[in-house]
């Protein structure tokens, strides 16, 4: 026991204790005055969680999971817990933040020293170590928001757009993801709880997560793990809602009917399928996709269901399926290069895996989509788009545009 201990840096083992607790009401009003809480809430159930009790950073490199895995592994096998709950993500939980690029740094893991969580009408917490709850203070509004280009302006971009639909009817690959970053700087040091309430408020569809500073509201599921049963939510399309009810129809019947837009969706469908075939014993994959309508934007979505394995942890079907065709591209070394060549940035945790998992494998893990990476004061906003053969540069960047304003409206209101 003191050996592990020793190796993961530790004096002595974790020692968690969770116990069934009152309905909290909100989980997110009840996060105290930290510079980088942690949370994934989807329609008022999930985890909120904040302190560090472990904290490691994740070596860049193909084997990052797997490396993941075992250091957790390692840490929780030695923890000493009490879990009078026995639920996914009741004991001792770790978040986690995987940069979109496996060579790049800055991927980490913390296991939180206090988490608060509801799940199916039961709520529980959490807590390593000292048991208390820390005094919760009013959130701060960041004050005055202004914008600066990030790593290309508007007209770069869309110049870059045009290029890699060059690379597309060249033959060279069939689709390209690129991502656009936008900067933003507040009055005020940014406290992430006006953006998480925010976000869940108006996004109760999405994800609503935060780690390590990384904070959105995703829509694009990438696994959740519930014993041996899993789930995905494939998306892969966008079109803007419309203006009235008649117009959000009109849209959504021509983006189900794009030729482009259900190509892309295919590849990213199918990307998912080459992932998850070897790993499970079962495998349910929609033949037409769904619309899912956000308040922002429509989708073409594809809910993917299966049976994993034995011993399959929630890190090895999250390590199979990074990244997909709707965050790379296809075919996937291609569009990474195509990436690297283009976008001109790292886009650090943007569309990389963000979740939690714990000590049973169990967990969920979605894209870092509609996100920012908060520092102090700043804010380095994300989007991206699907670029096919007959994409337009303009209309790419409009929907890059539409996908920011998730962000925007998080750190502005209104």
């Amino acid at each position: 026991m003191f050996r592990v201990s020793v190796a993961l840096g530790l004096t002595r083992p974790l020692l968690v204790r969770t116990a069934l607790v009152d309905d909290p009401g909100d989980l997110l009003a009840r996060l105290p005055d930290e510079a980088a809480p942690y949370a994934w809430i989807r329609h008022g159930e999930g985890l909120a969680a904040w302190g560090e009790a472990v904290r490691v950073a994740v070596p860049p490199g193909s084997g990052r999971f797997d490396w993941a895995r075992s250091w957790l592994s390692s840490l929780f096998d030695e923890a000493h817990v009490d879990d009078r709950v026995g639920a996914p993500g009741s004991g001792p939980v770790a978040f986690g933040s995987f940069t979109f690029d496996p060579d790049a740094h800055g991927s980490v893991l913390v296991v939180p020293r206090v988490i608060l969580a509801r799940r199916d009408g039961r709520a529980w917490l959490t807590t390593i170590g000292e048991e208390r709850l820390d005094l919760v203070t009013a959130p701060r509004t960041p004050g005055r928001i202004r914008y600066g280009d990030g790593s290309l302006t508007a007209p770069e971009w869309a110049h870059a757009v045009a290029l890699a639909v060059g690379q597309i009817r060249s033959g060279r690959l069939e689709k390209a993801v690129l991502a656009r970053d936008l900067t933003a700087t507040a009055d005020r040091a940014i406290d992430v709880r006006v953006l998480l309430s925010r976000l869940a408020h108006r996004y109760p569809e999405c994800y609503t997560f935060s780690c390590a500073g990384l904070v959105g509201a995703t829509p694009e599921l990438l696994v959740r793990r519930t014993g041996e049963t899993i789930e995905s939510l494939v998306l892969a399309g966008t079109t803007p809602r419309g203006t009235d009810q008649a117009d959000d129809m009109a849209r959504g019947a021509a983006l189900f009917a794009s030729e482009k837009d259900r190509y892309e969706h295919a590849c990213a469908v199918e990307s998912v399928r080459e992932a998850l075939t070897p790993l499970c014993s079962e495998l349910k994959v929609p033949e037409e996709p769904e619309l899912l309508l956000l308040s922002n934007v429509q989708h073409l979505a594809s809910p993917v269901s299966g049976r994993l394995a034995a011993g399959t942890s929630v890190l090895d079907v999250v390590a199979a399926m990074h990244p997909t065709a709707a965050v790379g591209g296809t075919p996937t070394r291609t569009a990474l290069e195509v990436i690297r060549e283009l976008e001109g940035m790292d886009r650090a945790g943007y569309a990389g895996p963000v979740g939690w998992i714990d000590a049973r494998g169990d967990g969920e893990w979605g894209i870092a989509l509609r996100c920012a990476q908060i520092e102090g004061s700043r804010a380095r906003l994300f989007a991206g788009c699907g670029i096919m053969g007959d994409s337009v540069p303009a209309a790419e960047l409009a929907e890059a545009q539409a996908k920011l304003r998730v962000m925007q409206y998080a750190l502005e209101g209104g």
